[in-house]
């Protein structure tokens, strides 16, 4: 036999295992697995794809009262909206009635009290699911908590309250670039008028050191700590047991429009903190150990929060209804539906007696979209809502593990 004889059949098996391979893959993309991605998503469309085998376990290890809390909630919000708003769910649109409906429909479905695999049946039956694509490199969700820290506070400063936080100045200006281009849809500047030139507002450094807002009456109350300030920006709101008796809760009102950048993650990078290490609560401990490094740090982050008073009552997301411990998540805005139901599976900790982790372990529930953050970009991040309290503060602090977010609306 020659040897073009021989590579005969040997080039007809490659062809045919190239086909097979190419079946499979077009078997994974109907049953809802999808190819990494090679660069992150930047469009709603394709932030979600449809899933119709392969569904999660559906199982929740919270109460479903506070499910049903939540989701009541969220029903609120789609009640103040036209019922013919559109809402995106990567390719398909769906009206704000029709998530109405959906909702109101799971909530009926809950309250059967059904165990985990009869549930799985019905939402495979009665709803549509859709994945999360993940990060670029990872098909996977990135999550993160948050919480409500409780800081002492004042609404007059002194030698001991020093260190303001600001209500949005009124020169704080929203410049929406779609009005002029079509190619600019959905990019919105903050700035402020000076000389009759548009300028990028205030960074943190020119705010926190050089005092730019001082003085205006734009003071909301002040805390001890500037740490304590930046902390509160990056969770978003907070609570602060006031000197003057009684508390007060704040909440995210605006943003200076420059980038967020980690701090932990500048921390690494100039060797001060190992990888490994990195949490809220490290970053707090080298903070108040190196005040000569304190500035440095917290500068790096040009952006800052400006916040509102909430009076008493509770933490609200950016559909301006009240969190959810455990149960409200935050997500990119401009890629996820606001005030969808989703499902998540991720890790949380295990304390011993004293508080600290002592391992991780896998959880599922079902959440709600109902806030967002400057940090949560893209199709492979989320951020969890811990609520208050030493356990929510560790939670918060420490998770950054990978895990699946779906997303759930009714069939017609």
């Amino acid at each position: 036999m020659s040897c073009s004889n021989q590579k005969a059949p040997r080039a007809v098996s490659w062809i045919r295992t190239l086909l097979a391979l190419s079946a499979l893959g077009s078997i994974l993309v109907c049953f809802g697995c999808y190819p990494t991605l090679k660069q992150e998503v930047q469009s709603p469309e394709k932030a979600l794809k449809p899933v119709r085998f392969f569904l999660p376990s559906f199982r929740d290890d919270l109460d479903l009262s506070s499910l049903e809390q939540a989701i009541r909630l969220n029903l609120e919000y789609l009640d103040r909206l036209p019922p013919d708003r559109v809402f995106r769910y990567g390719p398909d649109e769906f009206t704000c009635s029709q998530v109405r409906e959906s909702q109101k429909k799971f909530l009926r479905l809950i309250a059967k009290g059904l165990d985990p695999e009869t549930l799985k049946k019905r939402i495979k039956k009665e709803f549509r699911v859709y994945k999360a694509v993940g990060r670029a490199g990872n098909r996977h969700v990135l999550f993160t908590g948050y919480f409500e820290p409780i800081y002492e506070g004042s609404l007059e400063p002194d030698e001991t309250f020093r260190y303001p936080l600001y209500r949005p100045p009124p020169d704080l200006l929203t410049i929406d670039l779609g009005l002029f281009r079509k190619a600019y849809q959905g990019i919105r500047l903050m700035a402020r008028i000076e000389d009759g030139r548009i300028l990028p507002y205030y960074t943190r450094k020119e705010i926190e050191e050089e005092g730019v807002l001082s003085g205006k009456g734009l003071e909301l109350a002040w805390l001890k700590d500037p740490v304590e300030v930046a902390f509160l920006q990056i969770q978003g709101s907070g609570r602060l047991k006031l000197k003057q008796g009684g508390s007060l809760c704040v909440g995210y009102a605006a943003k200076n429009g420059h980038p967020f950048r980690s701090i932990g993650r500048y921390l690494v990078e100039r060797g001060f903190l190992k990888r490994e290490e990195l949490s809220m609560q490290r970053i707090q401990e080298f903070l108040a150990s190196h005040p000569e490094s304190r500035d440095e740090v917290l500068n790096h982050n040009p952006s800052y929060v400006f916040f509102r008073s909430l009076g008493q009552g509770s933490v609200v997301g950016n559909i301006n209804v009240p969190l959810t411990p455990g149960r409200s998540l935050a997500l990119d805005s401009r890629l996820f539906p606001k005030g969808a139901l989703a499902f998540i599976s991720t890790q949380k900790p295990v304390l011993d007696e004293k508080g600290k982790i002592r391992g991780w372990k896998p959880f599922s529930r079902f959440v709600l979209n109902q806030d967002t953050g400057g940090a949560i970009r893209g199709a492979g991040r989320a951020d969890l809502f811990c609520g208050s309290g030493p356990y929510a503060e560790v939670v918060a602090g420490h998770l950054k593990h990978d895990g699946d977010l779906y997303i759930l609306i009714g069939k017609p």
